[in-house]
């Protein structure tokens, strides 16, 4: 705790706050924003203040960027969070900058954490501010804002998109960290490495997970941090979502395992611990997207809609009621006819592609929309399916003229691909049929 003036005791600040770099030079990361050249740090030394949207994972700087704007302008900085604000704070604010500018004669930044959580309407009250000068408005979304931010207020801001920290750059202030404010305690190589990878490009998650270890070790007593404390401390949080070290990417495996063995039970029980555990849902949104189309494939197409829809529903739900639609996603999945057989065709195909010369288009495959094209022979031979028996050409090739013709693809027995595989052995057996014809007509 921290006394004011009047001996009242203030709490102490986190770590994170505490750290807060108070000039440019000092910020982590981002050297491509703020190098030597780079926009922002341009933007800085022109002293030429502009909107803008600031694009990233928590954790990266967005706020401490928009703050160090505004103390190198000498503006007055408002912020707001969209999570916790709504119009009324909109006007708050605006009549703050408003009187801020006839009373002093300063600028205005205004600040907006999470601003893809406004909607239109609250996204537009800004726009009469942001065109009027009376308000630079900045934007901290962790969100594509393509998507998440209205086109109107889009087109008035530069988006600049900030990038999650390196290994390097979390051990340069891991270090400073320590120099400052745990210069008592000292770390094994181990243990620094284990909480770097914790934090996986979250300076402001390390510093919290240094905080916590800094008051542990002071209520035990303990000088040297190694490993064996650091998982002791943080047992909870490291047992549930280490994701920076084994156990993470040890449970992602169970889980594409569980649902590529078809057991269910088993795949919603490593979904659930992760989600337990923080892991972001729509990380493993995105994990059951590669396992419908890695594992499952044309076997049942309907399984990379259901995780995509699964998807979807979590970004307009939102935790809770959104982990719900994952977990019927992964039973489905776990459940699904299983097949790789398209998974394997791709990788065939493009194992070939890269080897293999660049071969030209046949003739009779290319598109002529021209007179002189038409006189060349292109597209001259060829056979429109539609016209011909059951809309299928047999025996004609749509491969290189010089090529042999690969099987990439051969369909599982299971599910869809079943009937697949029936429909493409009637093809095949017409395409040999008319070859014998054709043989046969040569050879009279």
């Amino acid at each position: 705790m921290a006394a004011d003036l009047f001996g009242k005791k203030e709490p102490l600040a986190p770590l994170a706050e505490r750290l807060r770099p108070h000039v440019l030079d000092d910020v982590v990361g981002q050297a491509h924003l703020i190098g030597p050249g780079k926009p922002l740090r341009l933007a800085f030394e022109a002293k030429k203040l502009h909107s803008m949207i600031l694009w990233g994972p928590p954790g990266v700087g967005k706020t401490t960027l928009a703050r160090l704007m505004a103390q190198a302008f000498d503006a007055e900085f408002i912020s707001i969070s969209a999570v916790f604000s709504g119009v009324k704070d909109i006007r708050e604010s605006v009549q703050r900058a408003d009187l801020e500018l006839q009373q002093s004669g300063r600028h205005t930044i205004l600040f907006v954490d999470e601003v893809h959580r406004f909607n239109k309407a609250q996204q537009d009250a800004f726009l009469p501010y942001v065109e009027r000068g009376l308000i630079t408005f900045i934007g901290a979304t962790t969100e594509n804002p393509s998507f998440e931010v209205n086109s109107a207020l889009l087109s008035r801001a530069a988006v600049y998109v900030l990038q999650p920290l390196a290994e390097s750059e979390l051990a340069e202030l891991f270090q400073r960290a320590v120099d400052k404010s745990l210069n008592n305690l000292v770390f094994s190589d181990e243990a620094r490495q284990r909480l770097i990878g914790y934090a996986d490009g979250d300076a402001r998650r390390l510093l919290n997970l240094l905080e916590q270890l800094g008051t542990a070790a002071k209520e035990t007593g303990q000088k040297e941090i190694d490993e064996a404390f650091v998982q002791q401390t943080l047992t909870q949080s490291l047992r549930r979502f280490d994701k920076g070290g084994d156990a993470f990417y040890d449970q992602i495996s169970a889980l594409h395992k569980a649902v590529r063995g078809s057991a269910p039970d088993a795949a919603l029980y490593w979904l659930t611990r992760m989600l337990d555990g923080g892991a972001d849902p729509l990380y493993m949104g995105r994990r059951m997207i590669r396992m419908a189309t890695e594992d499952i494939g044309l076997a049942d197409p309907r399984a990379l809609r259901m995780a995509l829809d699964a998807c979807e529903t979590y970004e307009r739900l939102g935790s809770p009621e959104g982990e719900l639609a994952l977990a019927e996603a992964i039973l489905y999945l776990a459940v699904a006819p299983k097949s790789n057989a398209a998974y394997m065709a791709y990788n065939s195909a493009r194992e070939l592609v890269r080897n293999d010369p660049s071969r030209h288009v046949p003739e009779h495959l290319r598109n002529a929309p021209t007179k002189l094209m038409k006189e060349l022979g292109y597209g001259r031979e060829y056979r429109y399916a539609h016209n011909e028996p059951d809309a299928y050409a047999a025996g004609e090739n749509y491969f290189p003229d010089d090529m042999a013709q690969p099987k990439f693809y051969e369909p599982a027995p299971r599910g869809l691909e079943a009937k697949i595989k029936e429909r493409l052995d009637h093809l095949r057996e017409l395409d040999r049929q008319a070859c014998g014809k054709e043989h046969k007509a040569r050879k009279r």
